[in-house]
């Protein structure tokens, strides 16, 4: 069931994040004014390959899940979506329609403009237009640091700079150990292994290697980093 109001910490996710934060205040008045709210459960359908575009999304809680299906009808996970990031404005901009999956990965919120909405803010606001193209600019930048990674970076350091980046977005303080830093986001190895283009076993492996070096620790429950700067160290390595 939708709830019509984003709780504190939503609204903070929302408000933090780096380029919502960077528009002016009557634009995110103006954004934030039409948005509504929508609530998910674990594995949740957000948004489906093909759909036409009827949102822009952002996520407040949780993570968004976005995937593709293969031939053999598996699913491949791309990337996760993290609180303070928006998407989704690609299609409304070229008019076509979705081209990939977004599942909940968790309980997850989202916040949603209605592409009527979008557009009505696109017109009422130049900067909003610059403000996107900022947004697409970023991702450009990432999808290209992503594929030079995939090139000249072994597995090893491909992992740890996306460790590094995991704990960043969903680090929460160890109890037993205030300098520990535990991976709140539930990723299988499986998954892990997705998002770095690696079979679950190469992924295991490199895993056990940087526990045995005492920057990870692998639990039941998830991953912790005991060391975040042996896990720089090694995503920096020149290999």
């Amino acid at each position: 069931m939708d709830d019509p109001i984003l709780t504190i910490e939503e609204r903070e996710a929302i408000n933090s994040g780096r380029w919502f934060s960077s528009l002016s205040p009557s634009l995110r008045h103006d954004i934030l004014r039409c948005a509504y709210v929508k609530r998910f459960k674990d594995g949740g359908l957000i948004a489906a390959r093909g759909d036409p575009p009827e949102e822009w999304i952002a996520c407040a809680r949780g993570a968004v899940r976005v995937s593709s299906t293969s031939i053999s009808g598996k699913q491949i996970t791309l990337t996760y979506v993290e609180p303070g990031i928006w998407f989704g404005d690609v299609a409304i901009f070229d008019g076509d329609r979705r081209t990939h999956d977004a599942y909940a990965h968790g309980d997850t919120t989202i916040l949603c403009v209605a592409k009527a909405d979008f557009k009505k803010i696109l017109a009422a606001h130049t900067e909003f237009y610059e403000a996107m193209l900022r947004l697409h600019a970023r991702r450009i930048r990432q999808l290209y640091g992503l594929v030079e990674d995939l090139n000249t970076l072994p597995l090893r350091a491909r992992l740890a700079k996306q460790l590094v980046h995991l704990v960043r977005s969903y680090g929460i303080p160890s109890l037993s150990d205030g300098s520990e830093m535990r991976i709140g986001l539930q990723l299988a190895q499986e998954e892990l292994a997705q998002l770095l283009g690696a079979s679950r076993q190469r992924v295991n492996q490199e895993l056990k290697a940087m526990e045995r070096e005492d920057a990870i620790r692998i639990e039941p429950g998830g991953l912790v980093v005991r060391n975040r700067e042996a896990l720089m160290r090694i995503a920096e390595a020149d290999i």
